[in-house]
């Protein structure tokens, strides 16, 4: 078993060898013109990419050009003799004619050259195919001269003469013989003109000055009058520039070069079926079983440029014609960027609209959400009030029973016979004062309750608000009995907000102070601090307490809503004096001391703001 394994492993590996080493498949390209006359280059061109693509098996080309085609005369045998020559060595596969002809030379010579080697004829009449032998196949074309000229009239049916571009050598001499025939059925309708006489200049003069409602047929140009060989491609543009008339051929790759179009052989067509039956023929199936129908007109094309200059109607094409070359109007030309602007334009309006629309849902909501905010505001100073209830009746009691004593002593001394009027006088005073003090507590506190507008926004010394919060947190103060310093700048701090809004601030801290220090070890200490930091150009208060301090764990949530650290606290005094702040540009910070907190808030000078 494992010899015989062995001995198929060596047999697999000297196929995959041989099969390695093995020549190309050799194919012989025989040209009637040359490998630059149009159409037949575009031909060749196209074949070699459909033989190689087609092929399984490497495909190694040859290309050789028949000259006597394009002369009388001459000699074929050295040609002969150096095809005979180029293969002595080398197996040929397969010989592709291109055009009549190159296929009228190989067949006529077939026996001396190479006799069994089998061979394509492509791209000649179906009217000048040969006797073909089996092994020989055959990729013709349907040619149609009068199809052509019945396409100008339609296009152009005020069309009264035509002119045919066609030269004078051997193969054209032949094709202005076979059109001639052709168009015997039309000369009632339409007059021809024959440039075959003619040198290529004149020709070019001619078709500059040719009669009105003429046209011109470009049919084969390979040699001039005088024997002066041309390119067809480079004469059809060469024509196309001086000619006053339009221009038809029966080749697609004529247009975009200056034809009008119609009905057209498509070349690529031609090429795609000769590498087939090449191919097929090369993989060992019999040349003489291969039959193909020849190539005919396909879809009739047209040059949009040329209708146009021509002012030819595209209601005048055969239907489902197809044309080429249009100028792509505006939205054509700029598709994608029109698309993609529309979609920008678009875009934005939505986005423009989204936001409008989100600009009112915001000031709606704002507005609800500063409603709210100055609601809770007042709420606070309420509950502020509330705790500062006591200490503030306390505080007013002793000015109104200081007023009830005093105005009893005046009773009894009115009632003296004579009554002490100097002392009178003094308890008067006394009453007045009194009663400016409560006037002045009472004053304070309904300021502290009332509810506050944008109108209410003043420029102020913050120096007074220390003093205004000192008044109204005294009563509280001396009750706890805590000792309280007010540090003042010596300069005025002039800030731009509502005084009101900013001696709750500090009510609250001071309020924060007084309930840390609560069951502390005394002394217990509070300092109001102002001053302007030289740096920030800020106006900056610190409330500063000998109380408990801030859990190191709490210092960063401390402004959080509803975060609080008291047993009866709501968490919103914090948070409150914080937006406060910020909405007059300021803002609000704390730290431990050694002993106690400090709490920091900082505001911008009103000079500042205005500039």
């Amino acid at each position: 078993m494992r010899v015989r394994a062995l001995l198929s492993a060596i047999m697999l590996l000297i196929a995959m060898t041989s099969e390695a080493l093995a020549e190309p498949r050799r194919v012989l390209l025989l040209h009637s013109f040359g490998s630059e006359f149009a159409p037949w280059n575009e031909h060749a061109r196209i074949l070699r990419q459909e033989l190689r693509r087609q092929s399984k098996e490497p495909v190694d080309i040859f290309e050789a050009s028949l000259a006597t085609a394009r002369y009388a005369g001459d000699d074929e045998r050295p040609f002969v003799d150096y095809l005979r020559a180029l293969f002595v060595d080398r197996k040929l596969d397969l010989v592709i004619a291109i055009g009549g002809p190159a296929v009228s030379f190989f067949h006529r010579n077939r026996q001396q050259l190479f006799p069994s080697t089998p061979a394509v004829y492509s791209g000649l009449d179906q009217q000048r195919v040969p006797p073909l032998t089996a092994n020989e196949a055959v990729v013709a074309v349907a040619n149609n001269a009068s199809a052509v000229v019945a396409n100008i009239l339609r296009v152009l049916p005020e069309t009264a003469n035509v002119a045919i571009v066609i030269g004078a050598s051997p193969i054209e001499k032949y094709w202005m013989e076979r059109l001639r025939t052709e168009f015997q059925t039309l000369e009632n309708r339409v007059m021809f003109t024959w440039f075959n006489e003619l040198s290529f200049e004149e020709m070019l003069q001619r078709a500059s000055t040719l009669p009105p409602k003429s046209a011109i047929l470009f049919t084969l140009l390979l040699a001039d009058a005088t024997g002066v060989t041309h390119e067809e491609g480079k004469a059809l543009t060469a024509l196309h520039a001086v000619a006053n008339a339009p221009m038809f051929a029966a080749f697609d790759v004529f247009l975009g070069q200056g034809i009008v179009g119609g009905p057209l052989t498509v070349i690529a067509d031609l090429s795609r079926q000769s590498a087939s039956v090449a191919v097929r023929i090369m993989d060992g199936e019999p040349p003489g079983s291969i039959k193909v129908a020849p190539i005919g007109y396909g879809t009739p094309m047209y040059d949009w440029r040329e209708l146009q200059r021509w002012n030819i109607s595209e209601s005048r094409l055969p239907p489902g014609s197809e044309v080429r070359f249009r100028t792509p109007g505006l939205w054509e030309q700029y598709r994608p960027q029109m698309a993609a602007g529309g979609a920008a334009l678009l875009l934005q309006a939505t986005i423009i609209a989204w936001l409008l629309i989100e600009r009112r849902r915001r000031r709606f909501a704002q507005a609800d959400a500063n409603s709210r905010r100055r609601e809770v505001i007042r709420l606070n100073r309420v509950t502020t009030a509330n705790v500062l209830s006591s200490s503030i009746a306390h505080e007013l009691n002793q000015p109104l029973g200081a007023i009830l004593s005093n105005t009893e002593a005046a009773q009894l001394l009115l009632k003296a016979s004579p009554p002490d009027l100097a002392q009178i006088d003094e308890i008067l005073s006394d009453i007045v004062r009194d009663e400016q003090r409560a006037n002045e507590i009472i004053h304070g506190l309904r300021r502290l309750l009332s509810s506050r507008t944008e109108a209410d926004l003043r420029t102020f010394d913050l120096n007074d608000t220390v003093g205004d919060v000192v008044k109204i947190v005294a009563p509280e103060i001396d009750k706890r009995a805590i000792q309280l310093r007010t540090i003042l700048a010596p300069e005025a701090l002039l800030v731009r907000c509502d005084p009101i809004h900013l001696q709750q601030v500090m009510i609250n801290l001071v309020m924060n102070g007084m309930d840390a220090m609560d069951g502390e070890p005394r002394p217990h200490n509070l300092t109001i601090r102002t001053r302007q930091n030289p740096e920030t150009k800020v106006v900056e208060v610190r409330i500063s307490d000998s109380g408990i301090g801030i859990p190191k764990d709490k210092l960063a949530t401390i402004f959080d809503a509803f975060f609080t650290t008291k047993p009866q606290g709501t968490g919103l005094g914090l948070p409150i004096a914080r937006t406060i702040l910020r909405s007059y540009g300021g803002d609000i910070w704390a730290e431990n001391r050694r002993r106690g907190a400090a709490f920091f808030f900082g505001l911008p000078l009103a000079r500042m703001a205005a500039g």
